[in-house]
């Protein structure tokens, strides 16, 4: 399996850097993947904006909502287009900064030890059959990298500020696509 990693990026992923990570605490097990979703502008899918945004190029004047996230850094190890189109930004080893304040189970600075995986999608509506199919594959494939413990979408660890991905992401297909256990999910799925 480990022919599938190199030093943290996936083989089957476009390899896209960018330049917003930063290291993981020392010892620190990566056991959590913290789902999110995207789409710039919003409603909007096929772009380039996503892949912008993560690499600090985007063009802020290119549309009105950009103004209200003018300057932001963040990123995401992975981005899933609507077609199951896989993107790496930043590398599993490394910490990506898409969780913010946050809180799982306990522990709290979520990016220190999870993985942050973008649907593109807007919060509350449904998702693809084929972003199911990449996001079940890369899953089990950081399962078996990292002894992924946990899925959580960013709604369960910074509840007060996230709602993403929403109502209108399956979590009981991710689940029986995977076959884990109710205890690697969210309690309210």
């Amino acid at each position: 399996m480990n022919s599938l990693w190199r030093e943290g990026w996936y083989r089957f992923a476009k390899r896209t850097p960018s330049p917003n990570f930063g290291p993981r605490p020392v010892d620190t097990s990566i056991d959590l993947v913290v789902l999110h979703a995207i789409s710039l502008p919003p409603g909007q899918y096929g772009g380039c904006e996503i892949e912008a945004l993560f690499t600090n190029t985007l063009d802020w004047d290119a549309h009105p909502y950009f103004q209200q996230i003018r300057g932001t850094e963040v990123s995401a190890h992975f981005v899933i287009r609507r077609d199951g189109g896989l993107i790496q930004f930043v590398s599993c080893n490394d910490r990506a900064w898409h969780a913010g304040q946050s809180n799982y189970q306990g522990r709290d600075n979520c990016n220190d030890f999870s993985i942050g995986i973008e649907l593109e999608g807007l919060e509350g509506h449904p998702f693809e059959v084929p972003q199911y199919e990449t996001l079940s594959s890369i899953c089990a494939a950081i399962a078996q990298h990292y002894k992924l413990h946990h899925i959580a979408g960013h709604e369960h660890v910074a509840p007060k500020r996230k709602q993403d991905p929403g109502a209108g992401f399956d979590w009981p297909r991710l689940q029986q696509s995977l076959g884990w256990a109710d205890n690697s999910f969210p309690a309210k799925n």
